[in-house]
This record gives structure tokens, C-alpha cells and sequence, in this order.
């Protein structure tokens, strides 16, 4: 199952060239995973996958808007009847406060206060989205201490020589799973 997704991220979500990252960087690997993500055969495996990695005590997986959001609809639709899983809900973590109405940051079914959600994310370049919707679900009062990621793109911080977004979660109280990592899709 796991070369399978290989094949199809290789395939469908990797390309070489000189491209410009939503982080700001360039780059000449860029990795979008939404045209596997977004295909039957590819949510069903990335689901499977994912769920794999989600522990016995979480309720929830969350995300960032938009490339979670096929992400938490699979896991949550893959968790139905899961023994160390079952029957996870989704959320989704807005990128900015709804404009209307009660103003919500998070949609979904809102699991109790102190539950436990696993945040849900395509690529981690810098961590920077992924934080961002762990912190959202934080302060909704939701316990996040794990991202569970498609693709780890393995980005080096010019300053400490480690890995960007290795650093960034680990800063910010997150343990970072990755299915692949870049080095692997090339």
C-alpha cells in the first residue's frame, strides 16, 4: 500500500523546476499533493495510511484549510469502525474567523474540551500551516500534541542547520509524522 502511494505521489505530485513555495522560498522540487489527494484510489490509500499513525486516545483530526480538507474527510471516513481509531471526526481549521454569523474558526463536529485532535497536513515546508491549526485548536481547548504529515519536504534552517520544520514543531509542543519524506519522491 505504501509503495502504491509512492507511485502515485511520484507520478501526480512531484516535479522539478524552479518553482516559488507558499513559504516564500524557491525551490526546484515542488510537491503538490492534491491530484492524488483529491482522487478515489489516493484519499482512499493516504487515509489508510494516516490512519495508522492516529493513537487510541484521539477523537478528532483537524486541519488547515484546504489542504487538509480531503485529508480530515478520509481518516474520518476510514476510522468508521476502527479498532484503535474509531470513528474519529473531522474538523476544519478556517485560515481566517467565518465573517458572519458566529464567527467560527473551526467547523465540524466540536469534540469536549480536553479531547485530543491529531492536526492533518498534505506538505510541511516550514510547519508554519500546521501550527497555525494546532494553535487554533489549542485555544478552542482541544489537546494537540501530534501533525501527521503526506510529505515531509525536509527544508534545512539556513541558521541551525536542522530541519525547519523538525524545529518549528518540536518548538512548538508537536511531534511531526511523515509518510514520505522529499528525498523519497525524487
Amino acid at each position: 500500500m505504501k509503495e502504491e502511494l509512492l507511485k502515485l505521489l511520484k507520478e501526480h505530485a512531484y516535479r522539478k523546476g524552479d518553482f516559488k513555495l507558499s513559504s516564500g522560498k524557491k525551490s526546484e522540487h515542488y510537491v503538490n499533493c492534491k491530484p492524488v489527494t483529491l482522487s478515489a484510489q489516493g484519499i482512499n490509500l493516504v487515509s489508510t495510511l494516516m490512519l495508522e499513525c492516529i493513537s487510541s486516545d484521539v477523537v478528532a483530526v483537524g486541519g488547515l484549510t484546504l489542504g487538509a480538507d480531503p485529508l480530515v474527510t478520509g481518516v474520518a471516513m476510514a476510522s468508521e469502525g476502527c479498532l484503535w481509531a474509531p470513528d474519529l471526526n473531522g474538523l476544519i481549521v478556517r485560515k481566517e474567523p467565518k465573517g458572519y454569523g458566529t464567527g467560527a474558526w473551526i467547523e465540524g463536529p466540536l469534540p469536549l474540551e480536553g479531547s485530543k485532535v491529531t492536526v492533518l497536513e498534505d506538505v510541511i515546508t516550514t510547519g508554519g500551516s500546521a501550527i497555525k491549526a494546532a494553535k487554533k485548536l489549542r485555544d478552542a481547548g482541544y489537546v494537540v500534541d501530534r501533525v501527521v504529515a503526506i510529505v515531509d519536504r525536509q527544508e534545512i534552517c539556513d541558521k541551525c542547520k536542522t530541519g525547519e520544520a523538525d524545529t518549528a514543531m518540536k518548538d512548538a509542543g508537536l511531534e511531526l509524522v511523515s509518510l514520505y519524506k522529499l528525498e523519497e519522491l525524487i
